[in-house]
């Protein structure tokens, strides 16, 4: 969790969470130099806004990444699938605000019958978003522009 706090200022991911990507940016790397480090995606994103989703497999995490004129727009962080409650299982509400304080801003959402929260925190130009399915259960964290919509 801590490990997403300052690259977030530089509009990145820890170099850990996107391995072996090194440090993809914010309206910076471009969705040819993504394919270039780690090759097509499983599910290509079609349509604006859509994800580009690679999934997880053996140590590696489960990301998404949207573009806006070829450029990143925003990453999606989905943990590892078999270490995952090392990295995002570990992450609770009451965790996140005990280390980080309260969050700048929260809003709940509906995902198809799901219910979830979304904690903002803001970060220079970009926010961290954790995007929660209950207050134990972290389902994946976003990082984009500051008041993105």
């Amino acid at each position: 969790m801590n490990s997403f706090y300052k690259p977030a200022l530089k509009g990145q991911f820890p170099e850990d969470a996107v391995k072996p990507l090194k440090a993809p940016t914010l309206g910076k790397t471009t969705r040819q130099e993504i394919i270039k480090a780690i090759g097509e995606p499983e599910e290509a994103g079609t349509g604006a806004n859509a994800f580009d989703s690679y999934h997880g497999s053996m140590g590696q995490p489960s990301l998404a990444f949207s573009y806006k004129s070829k450029k990143l727009q925003e990453m999606r962080y989905f943990g590892t699938g078999v270490e995952r409650q090392q990295n995002l299982g570990s992450i609770t509400q009451k965790i996140l605000m005990k280390q980080w304080g309260m969050p700048n801003s929260t809003s709940t959402f509906k995902t198809g019958k799901l219910t979830q929260k979304k904690l903002v925190y803001i970060r220079g130009d970009y926010q961290l978003e954790f995007i929660f399915d209950s207050s134990t259960d972290l389902n994946h964290i976003n990082l984009t522009y500051k008041d993105a919509k």
